[in-house]
């Protein structure tokens, strides 16, 4: 492999993604064109259709880069307390509803999405499970490490449902991220304490 170049081409995707995602928040994703993120990245149209294809590639694009920083971030809350389940729950979960409600990306969309006309949106929440899929994984390797005596399929249950009720607060916030972030954790602890309880015989 010709390290240089893959090296290269990593970089050109990065800038144009990075025009692509400063276009989203001024503008928001409908008023993102190929043509006007090729000369904010300084690069050809065509260069931009040769490396994402269209605009939904760009879109998965960008979506992937911010899932894959989201997840990192929740990663590194759940790690930062160890075995402590409703630390590191409550850690990740604040910090979830928090940087969704900070992040400009997310705001710009989740704001023009409202009005029922922006694209991007499925791409953050439910096209291919991207965000539920990959937290998912992420509370799940968390959850396996320091409860591994938990049922699998209930584990993979429990991680599902909290990352599914953290989404949704996201795109329909009720209360304070604080007062969400406790009730949720609470939630996460008696889901993982039932996946870690053997079912009781009916005999």
């Amino acid at each position: 492999m010709d390290e240089p170049r893959d090296l290269a081409r990593r970089r050109l995707r990065d800038t144009i993604v990075d025009a692509a995602r400063a276009q989203t928040v001024a503008s928001g994703w409908d008023g993102v064109r190929m043509g006007g993120v090729a000369t904010a990245a300084g690069v050809s149209r065509q260069t931009v259709y040769n490396e994402f294809g269209s605009k939904a590639g760009l879109a998965e694009a960008l979506a992937r880069r911010e899932v894959d920083r989201f997840v990192g971030e929740v990663r590194s809350a759940l790690d930062a307390h160890g075995a402590d389940v409703r630390a590191g729950a409550y850690a990740a979960i604040r910090h979830t509803l928090a940087a969704a409600a900070d992040n400009p990306l997310i705001k710009a969309i989740l704001t023009s999405a409202r009005g029922g006309s922006d694209e991007l949106l499925p791409y953050l929440t439910t096209r291919a499970g991207l965000v539920l899929a990959e937290s998912t994984a992420a509370l799940l390797e968390w959850a396996g490490r320091y409860l591994p005596e938990a049922d699998p399929a209930a584990l993979s249950f429990a991680a599902d449902t909290i990352v599914r009720l953290v989404v949704s607060h996201i795109v329909l916030p009720q209360a304070p991220v604080d007062d969400t972030a406790e009730q949720l954790a609470d939630l996460a602890v008696h889901l993982f304490l039932t996946a870690t309880t053997p079912p009781q015989d009916p005999r």
